[in-house]
């Protein structure tokens, strides 16, 4: 369920939003005028590529940081406009260009919608002998700082990712601060985990996902798993991972001004009175082992605000002995594969993230071994 759509959570009258939803647009506009002054046409790749680049960093900074400057009450009541319109608008575009499946749906509990190849379908291949077989299952924790976005947001994203790895996709509408702190969402994430075992789903067949906030609420789910005693996934995908609260990393601000994030990137709602450096929210903080921690693959622009706490985290990792791929792309800024599909460094981490899924993941459920 969409937060705004939530009993328990404030949202602003019609006018309000209405007036909010121009000043979003305002701000984008503001935004895009600014491109041709910046020198758009330099940078790594080719004019063409540096030129699109520069324009979705303006565009998303500006969208993001005229959201951020929003009372929590219209913020909701904008995540809700965008969220109906990606219903309506872009989630049948996907599912048309993409040959997926879109269905909502609710594990113990926890909201989220699912996306599969019509291929692997039961509602369009009725004969299971001609049903293609699925080729990993997802759990995906989707970003927005942990205070926002929907999963149908995420719908073309998790729709490439389906068709570049065969798997089948749940995005997880967990709940976000400031109506719900920290451990909120990783409650909400270990319910869906949990919920997926239930069901079937072998832990071997199941990689654990997430992007920015997401990211690090995907490791810290690790970590929650770990203590709960549950068998571990097969694998973990991270991209541009939120893995450090402190914010103290010399790329928070050297990375600033070439980023797609605020600068004044918020924590305070999710953190709600915990430590930043407490290693459940700040997971580069904390001791891993490879006898439980899965094998991980994780991806990051050279140019983003979060790239030090990201290789640290993935150094880390390494030392400690885990199974880890690490994929750092110069140019690039935060989440640059959800932003810039159609980017050479994109298409590069797709391909990555598919050999990693079929290394990583039983290939028959049924023979596959829990932890």
């Amino acid at each position: 369920m969409v937060m705004a759509k939530r009993p328990e959570v404030q949202t602003a009258s019609a006018p309000v939003t209405a007036l909010s939803m121009a000043g979003l647009a305002g701000s984008m506009l503001t935004g895009l005028a600014q491109v041709p002054f910046r020198r758009p046409w330099e940078g790594p790749s080719r004019v063409a590529g540096n030129i699109g680049q520069a324009v979705t960093r303006q565009t998303i900074r500006s969208f993001m940081g005229y959201l951020s400057g929003l009372p929590i009450d219209e913020f909701r009541s904008v995540e809700r406009v965008i969220d109906d319109l990606c219903r309506v608008v872009m989630s049948p575009i996907v599912e048309l260009l993409n040959d997926v499946e879109l269905t909502e749906d609710v594990i113990a509990g926890v909201p989220g919608v699912w996306c599969r190849a019509r291929a692997s379908s039961e509602s369009y291949v009725r004969q299971p002998e001609r049903r293609e077989s699925i080729g990993a299952t997802l759990l995906y924790l989707p970003g927005g700082g942990y205070v926002g976005t929907t999963p149908m947001m995420y719908s073309a994203f998790v729709a490439s990712l389906v068709r570049v790895t065969g798997a089948e996709v749940f995005v997880v509408d967990y709940r976000k601060a400031p109506e719900y702190p920290f451990p909120a969402g990783v409650h909400d994430a270990a319910r869906v985990y949990h919920g997926l075992l239930v069901r079937g789903v072998d832990p071997q067949h199941l990689v654990v996902a997430g992007d920015s906030g997401g990211g690090g609420l995907a490791v810290s789910l690790i970590g929650r798993l770990h203590e709960d005693g549950e068998p571990m996934p097969a694998g973990m995908v991270l991209f541009s991972p939120q893995v450090d609260l402190v914010l103290d990393y010399p790329s928070i601000t050297e990375n600033a001004p070439y980023d797609v994030l605020p600068w004044n990137i918020p924590v305070t709602p999710y953190l709600k009175g915990i430590s930043p450096d407490d290693e459940r929210v700040s997971p580069v903080r904390s001791d891993t082992d490879p006898e439980w921690f899965p094998p991980t693959l994780v991806s990051w622009g050279r140019d983003e605000m979060f790239r030090d706490g990201i290789a640290d985290f993935v150094a880390r990792l390494a030392d400690a002995g885990v199974d880890v791929i690490g994929l750092e792309e110069p140019g690039m800024f935060h989440v640059y594969p959800i932003l810039m599909p159609w980017a050479e460094a994109s298409v590069r981490t797709y391909r990555e993230v598919r050999d990693f899924t079929a290394r990583t993941v039983a290939p028959d459920p049924s023979a596959a071994q829990t932890h």
